[in-house]
Order: C-alpha cells, then structure tokens, then sequence
C-alpha cells in the first residue's frame, strides 16, 4: 500500500506559539520554498480562476485562513492584478508572530490587511466573503474539528471554497525527505513537512466532509505535487 492507513494524530511543532519570531520566519521561508519550487500555490490559483469565471463579480474579496506568512495572498494579489480582477484580501491565522511577518512582507500590498482572529468567532453578518482559501491548514485539525471548521466556512462564503491541502501518501513523504535534505534549512520545517503528509488526507475523506455542508456542489482533485484540490461553491440562483 502507498498510503498511510490513518490520519496522523502527531502535533506539529510549529504549532507552539511560544515560538519567536526569528524560528517562525525561518519556518514560513522553508514552506513559502517548498510551495515556490513545487508549483502548490498554482492550485489555489487556477482554482480561484475557475470560480471566477463560474461566478463573474465587479470585485471579490477573499478571506485565507491560516495565512501564515502571506505568501498566499501575495501570489493572489499578483495574479489577480496582472488580469485586473479588483480584489480585496483578507488573512487570518491564530499566531500573532506570524500575523507580523505577513504584515511585514505585504507593506506594499494595499488591497491586503492581516488579522489574529479564529475563525469559528466570526459571525456572516459581520464578516463575510466572496470566496474563502485555506492552503495547507486543515491538516493540524482533527476530522471532527474539521467539520465544524467546513460548515463555518460556508457560512462566511457566499461564492465557494478553495482547498488546498497534502495528500496522505508514502510515496510523497519519501521524496520530501529527500527535498528537504537539499533544500530545506529549518530542522523544525523539515520535521513538521514529514507530520504533515502523515496527517494529511485521502479522496474519500474530502468526500466526507463535503456531506457538512450538503447544499454545496464539491469537486475533489489530486494535484501535483501530492496535494489535493478540493472545491466547494454554493449553486448560481
């Protein structure tokens, strides 16, 4: 078998927030990398660009939740710019050193503002969107919490739902221990990309999920570099 039976239950160590600032910046550098060299952030994109033209608005405003750094939103911005798609963008992740940085990295960004915030806090009629993201993030959480987390989500989105997430695959967790060997610094980074596979996921647990939120049309697709893409939009009226 090429999978690993089970999710993982592991806990990963960038999720202390005791961690400074100095060992989140490496951390988020070491991952920004790995995305850069390995294509990831193009899902979300060309996932975004599918929504876009199912759902054509003046505007749109996008949520990321689980930010990190922003690199996320800064790709976002960048391609949304280069096809003059107006965009208002908005990160949120639970660790105010993280929050920092992204705000450091993004200063030149000004259709870009950053939050702490949880997101099962937030009410629709105080904060909605068009579309929410979520990169890389749901695999810290549990399959119960996840649920919770699906059917908050399409609460806040009045358009749909980009999730871009690992793929639970022994395969993929071989070569990034060779990838992060050559080009990852981070002891912690190249510890946690390995906890990461281990708790990611398989179809059929997207499948799963998607029966939270039953009003929703979904689509699940394997992605290189063993990730999954799974969609979530609310029917055109």
């Amino acid at each position: 078998m090429i999978r690993f039976k089970e999710r993982s239950t592991e806990r990963e160590l960038m999720d202390d927030l005791s961690l400074d600032e100095i060992q989140i910046k490496s951390i988020l550098k070491d991952i920004t990398l790995a995305n850069k060299l390995l294509g990831g952030n193009n899902i979300t994109i060309k996932a975004l660009d599918r929504l876009f033209k199912e759902h054509p608005r003046e505007n749109y405003n996008i949520i990321d939740i689980g930010c990190g750094d922003g690199s996320m939103l800064r790709e976002v911005a960048d391609h949304c710019a280069k096809k003059h798609i107006k965009t208002q963008l908005i990160g949120l992740d639970l660790n105010e050193r993280s929050i920092n940085i992204a705000k450091e990295y993004s200063h030149s960004y000004t259709n870009i503002k950053y939050s702490v915030q949880d997101v099962l806090s937030l009410e629709p009629e105080e904060f909605r969107c068009d579309i929410l993201l979520c990169t890389l993030t749901l695999h810290h959480f549990s399959q119960e919490q996840i649920h919770t987390f699906i059917k908050k989500f399409a609460l806040l989105a009045t358009i749909g739902i980009v999730v871009n997430d690992l793929d639970r695959n022994k395969i993929g967790f071989a070569l990034f221990k060779v990838f992060s060997q050559v080009f990852m610094k981070s002891s912690i980074a190249k510890h946690d990309g390995l906890v990461s596979i281990k708790s990611g996921f398989v179809k059929n647990d997207f499948q799963i999920f998607s029966k939270s939120v039953p009003s929703m049309d979904y689509k699940v697709r394997w992605r290189w570099a063993f990730r999954y893409e799974w969609i979530l939009a609310h029917p055109n009226k």
